[in-house]
């Protein structure tokens, strides 16, 4: 299971806690004499919560603690599960005590005989048992974390990974398909509507791996912007938006010498006073944070620039770009097909086109497919290529997950990876139950935001409806490009490949998904942890089979479905699904 599993699994205990303490549980524990076995399991998981981090970084290195995240896994979905049917219990108790007593021959039965009812004692005997489990396992789970000396990370966790190298300024290599981008973006610096105002900011939104950096690289040292502008300054916010250290950095490139202070108010005073009256360009590379009090004590200096200065950012959510931006964000889309060859087979071959290796082509061609037109995807897999001009390692490539490949020659992972790091919580079991629908698939907001209901996948805000809280939940992964409006309608959205790869990666193995791979006498192995589960099935002029047909001509029918953790699937074609 992927380190994404654990991060799912932070999220999953705080829908824990909050059906805990909710006041609606509180009742239903009381009523079935479970208060004190609920009460144990909050603070056990408080304390287990508290090592979440540490356990994360050093399953990587362990796989000791590695089996002791999934065993947690699979006992928290457990939990849950048990929470879900004393819901479940309490609302069956409620609707046959009014069924019971709208019926005069029975209001002459006592209350307390009418739920001693058999369901009721057979719901008392397996919760009993349920409960009993759980606590065994809680106090193994407890004892292992004890063996294996976790530690509460009380000040944050330290990463062990490789971390994300800053951008500069430099354009690196060579840019293919970004030519009317580039124009574009040009013509806003250098706008004569925009000259007048004192300071213009142009957001550059699209997801990760598009190119925004590189474009902006390629904006920032135009010979035409180069004269319209006394002073530049690049600067990679990244994840860490420290208004200091940006500060300081902007400072620093205007001026081109060191600044010790680090006093964020002696700062802006310097800064203030080497962009007064002056008509400046500042790129802010890679913004993530959206806390507008944020944004608004960093642009206190650049007030004080020249009519016609302009702040350029680049982000991978619309948020950002509302808060931020006084012009409309310019949306970057993906590179052609020749332009993202172009960047495949310069990165693989060292020449833009396959002339030298015919024999490669072919193949060449479904690796490239597998970019969707990001140019760090197809640079990224050009890179495990490079110098290697053999068939059956391109092979390799084409039928292995990005995830799989070389880290240290595939920025793919980290670069997507940290969009979901940057989820909210409430978000990121939504997004990974996403890993249920087969690439292409079109949707409709509000089919997925049934499905998110369906599954309890919405965390309950005081009275608002769960539809609204869905759609919220929609919007704010649209925004921050999880999700693309279809070119074909654009009532239907879509995931990119590469994104619905990181929804599977997100999902570790708590979602299963079946495309046509049952026929014949095949008996299909499906993991116990497996949580949700869905069935797609191809049709065409009566052809069942998708290996049948043009890939350009399938259709396809999706359908979660149900799943009871039997571990088998053999022969399973519902009727329902059948053309």
């Amino acid at each position: 299971m992927s380190v994404i599993g654990e991060l799912a699994l932070s999220a999953l205990f705080q829908v824990l806690f909050n059906k805990i303490t909710s006041p609606d549980f509180s009742k239903i524990f009381h009523k079935e004499k479970v208060d004190a076995d609920v009460k144990m399991w909050k603070r056990t998981l408080l304390k287990i919560h508290a090592v979440l981090d540490d356990a994360e970084e050093r399953q990587m290195t362990s796989k000791l603690v590695k089996v002791w995240l999934d065993e947690l896994r699979d006992l928290a979905y457990d939990v849950e599960d048990i929470l879900d049917e004393f819901a479940t219990e309490a609302l069956r108790c409620k609707l046959n005590a009014e069924s019971s007593t709208s019926n005069k021959v029975r209001k002459l039965i006592p209350v307390c005989c009418v739920s001693l009812n058999p369901s009721s004692v057979m719901f008392d005997a397996n919760m009993r048992s349920k409960i009993k489990d759980i606590n065994t396992r809680l106090q193994e789970i407890v004892t292992q974390k004890n063996d294996l000396q976790l530690r509460d990370c009380v000040g944050g966790r330290t990463r062990t990974s490789r971390p994300k190298l800053p951008t500069t300024s430099l354009v690196e290599g060579l840019v293919y398909g970004r030519k009317e981008d580039q124009k574009a973006i040009v013509d806003l610096l250098l706008s004569s509507e925009l000259h007048n105002a004192q300071l213009s900011v142009i957001p550059i939104v699209g997801m990760g791996g598009l190119g925004k950096t590189t474009l902006a690289q390629q904006v920032y040292n135009d010979d035409e912007v180069k004269g319209y502008f006394d002073l530049k300054a690049w600067v990679c916010v990244s994840e860490d938006f420290d208004i200091v250290r940006v500060t300081k950095v902007i400072l620093q490139s205007v001026t081109t010498e060191t600044c010790d202070v680090n006093d964020l108010n002696l700062l802006q005073i310097k800064l203030k006073e080497k962009l007064y009256g002056k008509k400046f360009l500042l790129i802010l590379d890679d913004v993530w944070n959206d806390n507008y009090n944020d944004w608004t004590k960093l642009r206190c200096p650049f007030e004080f620039g020249a009519p016609g200065s302009k702040i350029l950012i680049t982000t991978q959510n619309d948020r950002v770009s509302s808060i931020m931006g006084t012009t409309q964000a310019y949306k970057l889309k993906e590179l052609s097909n020749d332009a993202c060859l172009s960047v495949f087979t310069q990165n693989a071959l060292g020449t833009t086109s396959f002339s030298a290796h015919p024999e490669l082509e072919e193949i060449g061609r479904k690796v490239l497919e597998r970019c969707k037109g990001l140019p760090l995807a197809a640079k990224a897999l050009g890179g495990l290529l490079r110098t290697i001009p053999d068939r059956d390692e391109w092979k390799y490539v084409l039928n292995s997950k990005i995830w799989d490949m070389s880290a240290e020659n595939n920025d793919v992972l980290p670069t997507l990876r940290l969009s979901y790091l940057y989820l909210p919580s409430n978000l990121k079991r939504c997004f990974a139950y996403c890993s249920l629908f087969p690439k292409d698939y079109e949707f409709e907001e509000k089919e997925l935001v049934l499905l998110w209901m369906a599954e309890g996948l919405l965390q309950e805000i005081g009275q608002k409806p769960m539809e609204d809280l869905g759609a919220e939940y929609f919007r704010d992964l649209h925004r921050r490009s999880f999700f693309q409006q279809s070119s074909r309608n654009k009532s239907l959205f879509v995931m990119h490949d590469l994104i619905n790869d990181l929804a599977q990666w997100a999902a570790g193995d708590l979602c299963y998904r079946l495309e046509d791979k049952l026929g014949g006498d095949k008996q299909l192995n499906i993991s116990t942890k497996v949580r949700h589960f869905s069935y797609i099935r191809c049709y065409y002029d009566g052809i069942t089979r998708c290996e049948d047909f043009p890939k350009d001509k399938r259709l396809r029918t999706f359908l979660p479905l149900p799943i009871e953790n039997s571990g088998y699937l053999t022969n399973f074609v519902p009727s329902c699904l059948l053309p």
